[in-house]
């Protein structure tokens, strides 16, 4: 059974105070206890108003890296990069943000295992994963399509994969670079930020499933060995 300790806001302002408080915390824990925190950061936009309030925390930001959980194999000047948005809010802070998708990559496969490569550069596991959900129940960029088996699969050595939706989204048609399973679970403290009644129907059966759920929210935390907490506003 999915331990998840559910939080609830009355709107979106009372859900990112309390969320950034949470991340701040867990980041000013990491520094004091490793001098130093690595955290996987996701994009959209249900985090970015959400982000911007935590880099308004008084932090050590030269002693955190952020990657995001996941992105999309286009260049970092793409609307659709989610490294883009993560480096225009915590850069000017002294934060590094890492960019995981070269634009020499040959195809998203290689894109995915050059950015797994890349993630043994940094401390693991993570101190921080933050996820969000898809109203279709993706995470991260764990989508059903010929590459789900290995993203929910991979061994705990290759933390990220390349993978192609199918259908792909609408508002962003590209293969996509991801944490997997195992590099998921594998972090000290997993967060998800979810708005909206669906979202939330669609996270609480996927939990009671478990690892028969037909959603990819629900078969990343099957199993999960330490709690996780969801914040949810309306």
């Amino acid at each position: 059974m999915i331990e998840a300790e559910w939080w609830d806001y009355e709107d979106g302002d009372e859900l990112a105070e309390a969320v950034a408080g949470d991340v701040a915390f867990i980041i000013e824990s990491a520094i004091d206890a490793r001098g130093s925190a690595v955290i996987a950061l996701a994009g959209g936009s249900t985090p970015k108003p959400i982000l911007e309030k935590l880099a308004d925390a008084k932090l050590d930001w030269k002693r955190v890296t952020i990657i995001p959980t996941d992105e999309r194999v286009v260049a970092m000047t793409d609307p659709l990069s989610n490294v883009a948005m993560l480096a225009r809010i915590f850069l000017p802070k002294g934060a590094r943000v890492i960019p995981l998708v070269s634009e020499k990559a040959a195809d998203y496969k290689a894109a995915g295992a050059a950015a797994s490569s890349r993630l043994t550069d940094f401390h693991w596991p993570l101190d921080l994963v933050w996820l969000g959900v898809g109203k279709d129940g993706h995470t991260a960029s764990i989508f059903p399509g010929p590459d789900y088996d290995d993203a929910l699969n991979a061994p705990a050595e290759r933390r990220m994969v390349g993978v192609m939706p199918d259908p792909l989204p609408q508002d962003a048609p590209v293969a996509r670079i991801t944490l997997t399973r195992a590099a998921i679970q594998s972090a000290k403290t997993i967060l998800i930020v979810i708005t909206g009644e669906d979202k939330k129907v669609a996270v609480e059966r996927a939990i009671k499933d478990g690892d028969s759920s037909p959603l990819p929210i629900g078969r990343v935390l099957a199993g999960l060995e330490t709690p996780v907490d969801i914040h949810w506003a309306a």
